[in-house]
């Protein structure tokens, strides 16, 4: 089986976990690949040199399996990273909370066991694709999460016209809105008192930040919706962040948001459901009178 490692910076407390990880694939014979970049990190500032059978450099790579040792940033850069490549991707928890990275340290023998036997299932992901008339932004222009426009280094808001489709929608006068998927529904727009939103379902989330109005509210609409937005900025130019990689765009871009063509492979081991992982990370039902 060919397994791919992509990571980011850790602290030294992390050193046995990443030692155990490489152990763990060797014993189990695996064809070792690891990004370029935490190849280097991993060498560097931990003094680290698994054996491997190759580094991984370019865009584009043939593996079975991507392993995203990190927190739920490091997934997102990784999902990119994998991006149209039909690799299913798994989430190794170094982080804190872990939506997407959601298999502990505690855990890391036991799921790749079952990894290596075949058990586990594969969820479909999908995206948001950012569309302009000139090219824009610069990078991947693919969202997991969300799609942020956003005022830039100024006290003034925005003005957002928003529609849906030939429906105009509302102009949003806030510090910015937030396009979030499912999946992104407990990340950036939950903040903003965005709903949750169950992984499968064919929906995205619209919510404003800090709108001037009260009355504005969220609002779920079908993932067959192609939203057009244009700003509105005294400073002239506003903010687009797609899962926190953020350009500066002029104001009056129009900017098109529609579902891509394609999913990102989440691997989750059976029993691991999306409810046991809301009562696990965000304590729901728990009462702290309870010791």
């Amino acid at each position: 089986m060919k397994i791919g490692i992509f990571g980011h910076g850790y602290q030294q407390g992390k050193h046995n976990l990443l030692k155990r990880l490489f152990e763990k694939l060797s014993i189990m014979e695996a064809e070792i690949y690891v990004d370029n970049e935490f190849h280097l990190f991993l060498a560097d500032a931990l003094g680290f040199h698994p054996p491997v059978n190759g580094l991984i450099k370019g865009d584009t790579f043939d593996l079975d399996i991507a392993l995203s040792v990190g927190g739920d940033g490091t997934f997102l850069r990784t999902a990119a990273r994998v991006n149209k490549q039909n690799i299913p991707i798994l989430g190794i928890n170094t982080g804190r909370l872990g939506f997407l990275a959601d298999v502990g340290a505690n855990e890391l023998d036991e799921t790749l066991d079952e990894i290596f036997k075949n058990y586990y299932k594969v969820e479909e992901r999908s995206l948001l694709r950012l569309h302009t008339e000139q090219r824009l932004f610069s990078g991947y222009n693919y969202a997991l999460n969300e799609v942020a426009v956003l005022k830039r280094d100024t006290s003034s808001m925005i003005t957002i016209h928003a529609s849906l489709g030939d429906d105009y929608l509302a102009s949003y006068l806030a510090d910015g809105l937030i396009i979030s998927t499912p999946t992104g529904s407990t990340a950036y727009s939950m903040s903003v008192n965005g709903p949750i939103i169950v992984p499968q379902s064919n929906t995205y989330v619209i919510s404003p930040v800090a709108p001037h109005s009260l009355n504005v509210r969220p609002l779920v609409i079908p993932d067959t919706c192609v939203i057009t937005l244009t700003v509105e900025s005294r400073n002239e130019y506003f903010l687009v962040a797609l899962d926190g990689r953020s350009e500066v765009f002029p104001a009056g871009t129009v900017l098109t948001i529609s579902k891509a063509d394609y999913t990102t492979k989440v691997i989750k081991r059976f029993g691991h459901t999306f409810y046991e992982t809301l009562r696990e990370k965000l304590m729901w039902g728990a009462d702290a009178r309870s010791k």
